[in-house]
């Protein structure tokens, strides 16, 4: 991700502290953190509606969408723990006046909105949840941070409203609700290009659907992907794919794993000549053509490096694209990547079959590479157990994390406990057969 965004985030959580501290006559020091704690919470949160908008420009300060969605994430975390200090730690203040009706309400609707924004936080990491009561957590998010919202605008405070404090927070407040209030928006409100459907082709189990736009279309970069509304079908939900060949006359092509119940259906659901909605481009995901590299694609990974494929330029340096898949049959697209290779004397592509029992190693990259790792630039798509294996394993190459290129194509995330379990457990084993 991008560091300014992270740091913009962070200061504008921290500032409110600091305007709190330069407030007269407060000797109640416990309960001022509190009252901090609750503004920052209000920030983050407003930071986590701003952030998920996807609105133009946001990418060049926070980084591609992956790393914008894991910062949405985390922000929303780190907001639910500020909320629950903040109600834990006594934020009440002595002679700030007599609670009207008013406030009282205030006080009420804060305690909806902790319990309610602890409840949806719970859900919304845990990744076993099904997709659409997740997706209706994050618009339940937005309805309970309005109400937390109306607790900081009338809830008794040692400030004003009109004092820089209360200027600063309610600003962010109400930049968080338009930002709510936009993604509430139906799809096809929101600013998008109309396609159609050109082609369907079955490709090594996937679905290659080709797109010929419908007026002006998007020009992505080879390795940028889409938000994809599939109109007029049960499938109507939008979904993000990355473009496995961007043409030059405008057509574009995304590649569709059966993966999960939207994509395992939708082959039935789509004809040619049916309207497509795209918005994007999105990703940082980019062809470099800079230095030797080292393309890794774990089976529907390939689709963003088909498109770095055909846009490789036959006078950079060299470039090594493993591909594992299961058999030839569950290869998409693999009669394409290999002609390219012929194509390009640069680009060797080397193939790697996991029924024949083999399983990509760092030993096997250095081994077919046969040059020096170190020097070399890796990009990965793929499944998360496979990078994080060969991420241990070239760094022992001198494949530092910065040499690393990959982009988090799966956006709905948990927080790593499961991981942190398993570990834990096998430790105890360990322990109790030592």
């Amino acid at each position: 991700m991008n560091p300014l965004g992270l740091f913009l985030i962070v200061v504008t959580a921290l500032f409110p502290a600091y305007q709190l501290i330069t407030l007269p006559d407060v000797t109640d020091q416990v309960a001022l953190f509190s009252q901090y704690l609750g503004l920052a919470a209000l920030v983050l949160m407003a930071w986590g509606q701003i952030l998920s908008t996807r609105l133009p420009g946001i990418e060049l300060v926070f980084g591609g969408l992956d790393r914008i969605y894991v910062l949405h994430k985390w922000a929303g975390i780190v907001a639910m723990t500020a909320i629950l200090l903040h109600d834990t730690i006594d934020a009440e203040m002595r002679g700030l006046g007599r609670e009207t009706a008013l406030n009282e309400l205030a006080e009420t609707l804060g305690e909806i909105s902790l319990y309610g924004l602890l409840i949806l936080v719970v859900i919304s990491v845990a990744t076993f949840i099904p997709y659409h009561l997740w997706k209706w957590t994050h618009k339940a998010m937005g309805a309970l941070f309005i109400a937390g919202t109306f607790h900081f605008f009338f809830i008794m405070k040692p400030f004003q409203m009109s004092d820089p404090a209360g200027l600063y927070t309610s600003a962010f407040c109400l930049v968080g609700i338009m930002a709510y209030i936009w993604m509430m928006l139906p799809e096809r409100m929101r600013p998008s290009h109309s396609y159609k459907i050109l082609n369907l082709e079955r490709t090594g189990g996937a679905l290659a659907i080709s797109l010929k736009p419908d007026g002006k279309g998007i020009v992505p970069d080879p390795g940028q992907f889409g938000i994809l509304r599939f109109t007029g079908s049960g499938q109507s939900e939008p979904h993000p794919f990355s473009f496995s060949k961007i043409s030059g006359d405008g057509t574009l092509r995304v590649t569709v794993k059966a993966l999960g119940d939207f994509t395992s259906n939708l082959h039935n659901e789509l004809d040619v000549g049916q309207e497509v909605h795209v918005q994007g481009p999105f990703g940082r995901f980019r062809l470099s053509n800079r230095g030797p590299e080292i393309w890794i694609a774990g089976g529907i990974g390939i689709t963003p490096f088909l498109a770095w494929c055909d846009a490789l330029d036959t006078h950079s340096d060299p470039v090594h694209l493993i591909y594992c898949v299961r058999s030839p049959q569950d290869a998409p697209h693999l009669t394409e990547v290999q002609a390219l290779a012929d194509e390009k004397p640069n680009l060797t592509l080397h193939v790697i079959f996991s029924y024949e029992g083999k399983r990509l190693s760092a030993d096997l990259i250095a081994n077919m590479v046969g040059t020096d790792l170190s020097q070399m630039k890796v990009s990965f798509c793929g499944p998360v157990a496979l990078r994080r294996s060969l991420q241990t394993g070239l760094l022992r190459y001198g494949v530092t994390a910065r040499r690393f290129h990959f982009e988090e194509f799966e956006f709905r995330t948990g927080v790593g406990l499961r991981r942190l379990a398993l570990r834990v457990l096998r430790e105890k084993q360990v322990s109790l057969h030592g």
